[in-house]
């Protein structure tokens, strides 16, 4: 269900991890809100309000796909990332734009199936606990009656009141960790069926999927012994208990209600399918993707392996450079379905030391950690982060701009050595200062074969 933040509430959400584009963040947010609005209309008008869908325009590594990644995970929304690029035109071989909703759905009902799973988790894995103990300790047979001599009720009574106290000691040590130790025999399930895979027109590339259910229908199940300690007997026990305590019925009908509603689709690379000019030629296909695409984010229905699926409230967020192609390029139908234009602005030196620092997952902070399990504490001067940005910036405006990302090639050269040699250091410190950045980078940067190739 989609939580009602406010646009400034999700503004402030996305700062913690993603530096500068303001727009940008301004209008996924308040796309966000409208669907969360959209919810709490009443009456026929709630389904002709439409998303106000959004095309992100900037280079490579300025924030565009962790922006949309981090709203969906805001949302709790199911979200797929999927490159415009590798569609292709229906009668050509290849996957069609509808697949990218059948993987929506797919990444839906993972997410529900694990929500439920983690709602039942202490009682599946009290029940996982039973069926280990069952195991550990086999319940006693039960005697055949022997009319000519029959047991004494109070013999059976004894015998089941120590086979009681065996399993209460028995759960005792298991619960304390005293039986990790030992190994026991548990039955897993394997897959009966081969996975079938068909390259076949529109939809049919589920048939794969189904014929295999199918058959998997009319065959016994297998299961296949395996010998496992006694902690992974009970971690794959309680996956199978859990699995027994959800409705699988429920978990798809709610993913197909959150994909319809609150999906979020990232089309990445739409630059790639815009014609640039040209009426021949590779264009002449980009053009039929663009328009096999054009149903798929107006609204349409699609055959999934889960029942049928309408696109009409799922958002879609496209992305591209556009170095070459402008917006225009794209056919007017497709460009009307993108009534929302963000430009992204390329990174500053500013922008690139918040980049280091800042966020939650702040590169530095990444770095650190990594250091931290070789018992090593890594530290910037402040001079040694502004020296790294100063060459992102460099490098970025010198050779291909790649935003970001460029921080990581630096980064990873630049403690190439410490990483190398961490485990058998004997220091417990490292300290980086603005002058061994220099050092270190000096001759890369300048030369700009090896600049083009390293960094």
């Amino acid at each position: 269900m989609l939580k009602d933040y406010t646009p400034r509430q999700i503004v402030e959400e996305l700062n913690k991890y993603i530096v500068g584009q303001h727009n940008a963040k301004r209008s996924v947010a308040i796309a966000l809100r409208n669907r969360w609005r959209r919810q709490q209309v009443q009456g026929a008008l709630r389904d002709e309000i439409m998303p106000n869908n959004i095309i992100l325009i900037g280079p490579t590594g300025v924030g565009k796909t962790e922006i949309s990644r981090r709203l969906a995970r805001l949302a709790g929304a199911p979200f797929i990332k999927v490159e415009a690029s590798k569609f292709t035109e229906v009668g050509y071989v290849g996957r069609d734009v509808e697949s990218m909703v059948r993987d929506l759905v797919d990444i839906g009902v993972n997410m529900v199936r694990e929500e439920k799973q983690d709602a039942v988790q202490d009682k599946a894995r009290d029940m996982a606990i039973e069926r280990l103990l069952d195991i550990l300790l086999p319940p006693p047979p039960v005697a055949q009656p022997n009319y000519n001599a029959p047991v004494p009720a109070e013999a059976e009574e004894n015998a089941e009141s120590r086979y009681q106290q065996n399993r209460t000691k028995f759960r005792q040590k298991l619960l304390k960790g005293e039986l990790d130790e030992r190994t026991v025999e548990i039955d897993t399930p394997t897959d009966a069926v081969p996975t079938m895979q068909i390259f076949s027109p529109g939809g049919m590339e589920e048939m794969g999927i189904n014929l295999q259910e199918l058959f998997g229908n009319f065959m016994p199940k297998k299961v296949k012994k395996r010998r496992v300690t006694v902690p992974e007997a009970l971690q794959l026990l309680t996956q199978q208990e859990a699995q027994k305590l959800i409705d699988m019925e429920e978990v798809v009908q709610e993913a197909i209600r959150r994909v319809q509603n609150s999906g979020i689709v990232f089309l990445d690379e739409i630059d790639k399918i815009a014609n640039a000019g040209s009426k021949h030629g590779p264009d002449v296909s980009r053009e039929g993707v663009q328009r096999d695409l054009l149903p798929v984010v107006e609204g349409t229905t699609v055959a999934t392996k889960y029942g049928m699926v309408k696109t009409d409230h799922v958002l879609f967020i496209a992305s591209g450079a556009f170095h070459v192609a402008k917006p225009s390029d794209l056919i007017p139908e497709l460009q009307g379905r993108f009534p929302i234009r963000v430009e992204l602005e390329s990174l500053s030196t500013e922008d690139f030391i918040k980049i280091l620092t800042e966020p939650q997952n702040a590169l530095l902070k990444q770095y650190q950690a990594m250091m931290a399990t070789e018992a090593i504490d890594l530290e910037l001067t402040e001079d040694a982060v502004v020296a790294i940005a100063e060459i992102a910036s460099f490098v970025n405006s010198k050779a291909e701009n790649i935003g970001a990302r460029r921080l990581h090639t630096i980064m990873s050269t630049l403690l190439e050595d410490l990483l190398f040699d961490a485990p058998e250091m004997k220091k417990d410190k490292v300290n980086i200062t603005g002058k061994f950045v220099h050092e270190k980078l000096k001759n890369i940067v300048e030369d700009e074969d090896l600049r083009k190739y390293i960094l």
